[in-house]
């Protein structure tokens, strides 16, 4: 196969191979991320061509939310049994499949089988849990940098490609810039299909940062206790304390972000005159502010008192947030918002996975990121409908922009209610 070839090609060069799976994963996630981000150019296109109203639109939209975090636990469990090429594989088929069934759509039905329900379930599959996953079996050292790269790639790639997309929807109509996104899922699987292993071991390689090969987690031999399994991984944790602190601020997080601002940032923008393409051209800028801030996380989560970051991060998130709706929408506004915004789109989750990791060990702590990914998700959709029903009901967006930033300052005064894990971390820890 091409990875063992590759494999001992790096090794004689010193490189370690979970470099070459993280990137896979990250390019995946990246292709992945741009089929949910999509989902904020069609709102405008959608309405105007079946005249289906905003909150009818932000319906379907939200059922995808929901499917892309509650299936991320048996994501899970379906990559300790599977495999994760294999899951991957099936993911990215779906989603294609969602793709192209939704160009031949014509109710509005067939947008919540499409987009709420086949693409909801395939991005749900290389969610941030492929993410975790990678980066619990492939790195013991460099994981929280590993972390935030993944999850740069996920919600940045949510965010870069939508200036492009507006623009092709502008000029050629939705189905094009969708068959775009199509052809960028298409060679994320001809990467997957070369280049992901599962564990280390299938190399006969440790860990990055160990020096003895570990044996991949025993799998179950029955669908039932397949399934049952987070399940039972979710009534384990759900006697804990942290496990709830920790679902709720990821169910504050996924409404201040993708539900929100994700979803309904081109109408929001549009109801102050800001053009689609200006919009998504903004929506970029935060992109790029995010992909400094989420790696930045991971470094700091790899050194700092976890806590006090997520402290920090969801404080200066609910103040931008209050600050967006007391703004004119100028240039000069939406910049300043960007910036910070940006910074914090996402820097919440390597804090996260890394508080879950030390709470819950390295085999059960990816399924029960899973679940608190899945209140993640459960927020977003909340934003998704509820800004959408706002907007209907009020005419205006500045309501749900002052519920998410309230909301993200109760976030961070509850994630001080955890206990300090391990060892003290006020100062950096040597690399």
């Amino acid at each position: 196969m091409i990875s063992t070839s590759l494999a001992s090609a790096l090794k004689t060069r010193n490189l370690h191979y979970g470099w070459v799976v993280a990137i896979t994963t990250f390019l995946t996630m990246l292709a992945t991320a741009g089929a949910m981000g999509s989902a904020g150019v069609m709102i405008g296109p959608l309405r105007e061509e079946f005249g289906w109203s905003t909150a009818d639109i932000s319906f379907a939209m939200a059922v995808r939310l929901v499917l892309f975090g509650l299936l991320g636990p048996f994501a899970a469990a379906f990559m300790n049994h599977f495999g994760i090429r294999k899951v991957v594989a099936t993911a990215l088929s779906m989603i294609a499949m969602g793709i192209i069934g939704s160009f031949f759509m014509t109710q509005l039905w067939e947008l919540v089988l499409f987009w709420g329900v086949v693409v909801g379930a395939g991005t749900g599959m290389t969610a941030l849990v492929l993410g975790a996953t990678v980066a619990t079996r492939w790195f013991s050292k460099r994981r929280g940098l590993v972390v935030g790269l993944m999850t740069a790639s996920n919600a940045t790639g949510q965010l870069v490609f939508l200036p492009l997309l507006a623009a092709m929807t502008e000029a050629y109509g939705w189905r094009i810039a969708l068959t775009f996104v199509l052809a960028i899922i298409s060679m994320a699987m001809l990467l997957v299909a070369f280049l992901m292993r599962d564990y280390p071991s299938d190399l006969g390689l440790p860990a990055y940062g160990d020096t003895a090969i570990s044996a991949p987690v025993a799998r179950t031999t029955k669908l039932r206790s397949l399934l049952i399994s987070p399940l039972v991984a979710l009534r384990d944790a759900s006697r804990s304390a942290t496990f709830w602190v920790l679902f709720l601020t990821f169910f504050i997080c996924g409404l201040s972000t993708n539900g929100l601002i994700q979803t309904h940032w081109i109408s929001i923008c549009g109801d102050f005159g800001v053009a689609a393409v200006g919009a998504a051209g903004m929506l970029a800028l935060i992109g790029v502010f995010d992909f400094i801030g989420t790696v930045l996380a991971g470094w700091l989560s790899d050194r700092y008192d976890n806590r006090w970051l997520l402290f920090w991060f969801y404080g200066l998130r609910g103040l931008s947030l209050i600050y967006l709706s007391l703004s004119g929408f100028g240039v000069y506004e939406l910049s300043i918002f960007a910036i910070f915004y940006g910074l914090d789109w996402v820097a919440t989750v390597p804090p996260t996975v890394k508080l879950a990791a030390e709470s819950f060990g390295r085999e059960k702590a990816n399924v029960t990121f899973g679940w608190i990914f899945a209140g993640h998700q459960l927020g977003a959709a909340t934003a998704a409908w509820g800004a959408g029903y706002l907007r209907t009901d009020y005419e205006s967006y500045m309501p749900a922009l002052q519920i998410a930033g309230a909301m993200c300052m109760l976030a961070a005064i509850s994630v001080m209610m955890l206990k300090r894990p391990g060892a003290p971390k006020l100062s950096p820890q040597p690399a």
